[in-house]
């Protein structure tokens, strides 16, 4: 696969995780939600992207 589709599913799985944890965060909770969301952001693409970029087609 090229490096156009890899960055496509690290994307996608960034905006996957992004909106379901602001979806089920709590408005009780201790942590500032901008923080959780942008861990979960880099953690959702590089998981994408790296997922797609070793198990594509070489």
């Amino acid at each position: 696969m090229s490096l156009k589709h890899d960055l496509t599913n690290g994307i996608i799985s960034l905006v996957i995780g992004v909106a379901i944890t602001k979806y089920t965060a709590g408005d009780e909770e201790s942590y500032d939600l901008s923080d959780v969301l942008l861990s979960v952001a880099v953690a959702s693409f590089f998981s994408g992207f790296f997922t797609s970029y070793f198990a594509g087609d070489k």
